[in-house]
């Protein structure tokens, strides 16, 4: 089998866009938005201020799990979410890195 067009890409490159593709969604941005102002959360909690039905809202929460960007933990018969902040950091030394380069070119482009 040939290989897949990710593996021509180093690992961190991968892992930020599968992090920067699950914010890709709307629903994912209140979803981490909520979290990060309640800081942990019971997942019919994030039910009860989305206009989204508990499954959507539970393939939304395991997009973003699945991306790094939140974990979870099993109390009793609850899930409760919490964001992760490594994968915020890392998130943002990227951004302020690209930033960094582009305000130091003299030249703009375009």
């Amino acid at each position: 089998m040939g290989a897949t067009k990710t593996d021509h890409f180093s690992e961190e490159q991968n892992r930020l866009a599968n992090r920067m593709k699950a914010l890709g969604h709307p629903a994912r941005i209140a979803i981490m938005e909520y979290l990060i102002q309640v800081d942990t959360c019971i997942c019919g909690d994030i039910v009860n201020v989305l206009p989204l039905a508990q499954p959507t809202v539970s393939q939304h929460l395991k997009e973003l799990k699945n991306a790094g960007l939140i974990k979870g933990s099993i109390e009793g018969t609850a899930i409760c979410y919490c964001v992760d902040k490594d994968a915020i950091a890392e998130l943002q030394r990227y951004l302020a890195n690209a930033n960094l380069q582009l305000e130091n070119k003299e030249k703009q482009c375009c």
